[in-house]
C-alpha cells in the first residue's frame, strides 16, 4: 500500500480512492440533476428510448465526474502531502 507522506501527515491510496468516489458521486448527482431536466423532456408515457437516453446520460456524467474528482483529489494530495 503506497502512502503519500508530508508535513500534514499521510494519505494512503485506499483513502484517496474513497475520496475520489465520494467527490465523483457528488459531482454526478449535482450535474445530472440539473442538466437532465434541460436535456431530457419527460414524456407522458416512457418508452425504452427514454430509458436508454437516461442511462447514457447518467453513464456520461458518472465517467466525467470520476475524471474530474480524480484530477481534483490528486492535485490536492500533490500540493498538500507532496508527490
Amino acid at each position: 500500500m503506497e502512502r503519500r507522506a508530508g508535513r500534514y501527515g499521510t494519505l494512503n491510496d485506499e483513502t484517496q480512492k474513497r475520496l475520489i468516489t465520494i467527490l465523483s458521486s457528488l459531482i454526478a448527482y449535482v450535474l445530472a440533476g440539473r442538466l437532465s431536466d434541460i436535456l431530457i423532456k419527460e414524456p407522458e408515457v416512457r418508452g425504452i428510448r427514454d430509458d436508454v437516453k437516461e442511462a447514457l446520460l447518467k453513464a456520461g456524467f458518472s465517467l466525467a465526474s470520476t475524471i474530474i474528482a480524480s484530477f481534483v483529489i490528486r492535485r490536492v494530495v500533490g500540493s498538500r502531502w507532496g508527490s
